[in-house]
């Protein structure tokens, strides 16, 4: 008997042929779509012959667990999400989402044949610089400046090119871990660098990096203390001081990190800082303060930088046009001053509070006490500013009815499967959105998928 009702199970192309299936395969390609009805179709089978009377044959029910299928594939895929997290650098968001204009701007050329790397006034090869390096020493007043995919890449090829099997001194208070597991005592290990560990956790003076110099010392390293602060009883060295005490022979490079250029960002030693007073090399993210794309930034003396652009892991790290375009045009804003250029960093943090609470009232209109606005607070996030928060206000959802029968966590789960999913917080035991990171033009779209909810 099960065989026969099995049997009626149409064949795959037929399947594929379903009108459900139409949107997916627009997505997902129809590829991607046949190997899930294949295996949902083989799945459905062996579950009904094991077990069928707690699978009894239901065509409607394979179809079913189809589209269920696609649609798991379909949320895997890369696309826009409301940000109510207060979080302005979001790593698991995107980080800094790229200004809409600067990226109108850049569209012709990356979607037509660029000049990406021929010499416009020769005819000859050129290099994939373009303008970034003159522009780049007006914003960060360094000799010159190398770009590669991400702040991570800075790190390994400074210390590859430059400490290879010589020793490289690192505070005991600056060998930090960020996410996805990148620390670094592994990468100066990755490098072929020898690490020397100097001071303790929360006091390392100039005396103890030149304690700890030798004739094998390459590179003195300071890097920026990511996600956490140690207060209290405290203290490094002045970064002049050290610079000026250091034999000729040891480089001082500098991990600055979160790319702080022109912007206002209080407590945060800015690249152009670092660079006057007497760093070799300053890396930093393009897409964190700075507001570009994803890349890592190295900055300062020229020489050294020629000798990274040598090293044969450059072809590995460099960029895209992509990149530098967006770069280019972006450091052309902020050199003159524009909003376009300030990055999201600097523009949400510096938000007008009694906006952000016009857009909390605007979301809750209406809704009585099933929505409230509270007062909240925003951060910058991606490694950036870890002790500072800002005053922010967020939209607190208080669904009290018993009918409701849902958790918060049930309830931001079910907001993520939205058609543009919605990404909120728990605080307090209630799902909060924050106003710091939620576009005004979001609110009709989230009133309407509250409604439907609540």
């Amino acid at each position: 008997m099960a065989v026969s009702t099995l049997s009626s199970i149409p064949q795959i192309e037929k399947i594929l042929q379903q009108a459900f299936l139409a949107p997916f395969i627009e997505r997902l390609s129809r590829p991607v779509v046949a190997d899930a009805v294949r295996e949902q179709v083989a799945r459905y089978k062996k579950q009904h012959l094991q077990e069928p009377e707690k699978y009894p044959f239901s065509l409607e029910q394979l179809y079913h667990n189809i589209e269920r299928a696609c649609w798991l594939l379909n949320q895997q895929r890369l696309q826009r999400v409301v940000n109510g997290t207060g979080v302005i650098v979001h790593t698991n968001l995107g980080r800094s989402p790229i200004n809409a204009d600067l990226w109108q701007q850049v569209t012709e050329v990356n979607t037509h044949y660029s000049n990406l790397e021929i010499d416009l006034s020769t005819g000859k090869r050129g290099k994939r610089k373009g303008l970034l390096q003159q522009l780049m020493q007006y914003l960060v007043k360094g000799e010159n400046t190398l770009v590669v995919n991400n702040n991570a890449s800075s790190i390994y090829l400074l210390l590859h090119e430059l400490a290879k099997g010589k020793e490289v001194i690192v505070s005991r208070g600056e060998q930090i871990q960020i996410g996805g597991g990148f620390r670094i005592p592994d990468i100066l290990a990755l490098s072929g660098a020898k690490l020397v560990e100097v001071g303790t956790t929360n006091i390392t003076t100039t005396q103890d990096y030149l304690d700890a110099i030798t004739d094998e010392t390459a590179m003195v390293l300071l890097v920026h203390t990511s996600n956490f602060k140690i207060r209290g009883f405290t203290e490094s060295p002045d970064v002049r001081e050290l610079a000026s005490a250091l034999p000729d022979h040891v480089i001082l490079a500098v991990d600055q990190g979160s790319g702080t250029t022109t912007e206002q960002m209080p407590d945060e030693p800015t690249v152009s800082s670092y660079i006057d007073a007497g760093a070799d090399l300053v890396c930093y993210s393009g897409d964190k303060i700075l507001g570009g794309p994803q890349a890592g930034m190295i900055s300062g003396k020229d020489a050294l930088i020629r000798q990274l652009e040598k090293n044969p892991m450059m072809r590995a790290f460099r960029p895209s046009r992509i990149v530098y375009s967006l770069l280019e045009e972006l450091v052309v804003r902020k050199l003159n001053q524009q909003a376009e250029g300030k990055g999201v960093a600097e523009t949400k943090s510096h938000a007008d509070l009694r906006l952000l609470e016009q857009r909390a009232q605007e979301l809750v209109a209406g809704f009585g006490d099933l929505i409230s606005v509270v007062q909240s607070e925003m951060t910058v996030g991606g490694g950036s500013l870890p002790d500072q928060s800002d005053p922010s206000w967020s939209v607190q959802i208080n669904p009290s009815q018993p009918a409701f029968q849902r958790s918060p966590d049930k309830l931001l789960a079910l907001m993520r499967q939205w058609p543009l999913p919605v990404i909120g917080v728990i605080k307090h035991d209630k799902v909060q959105l924050n106003m710091a990171t939620v576009e005004a033009s979001e609110i009709p779209y989230l009133r309407n998928q509250l409604a439907e909810v609540l």
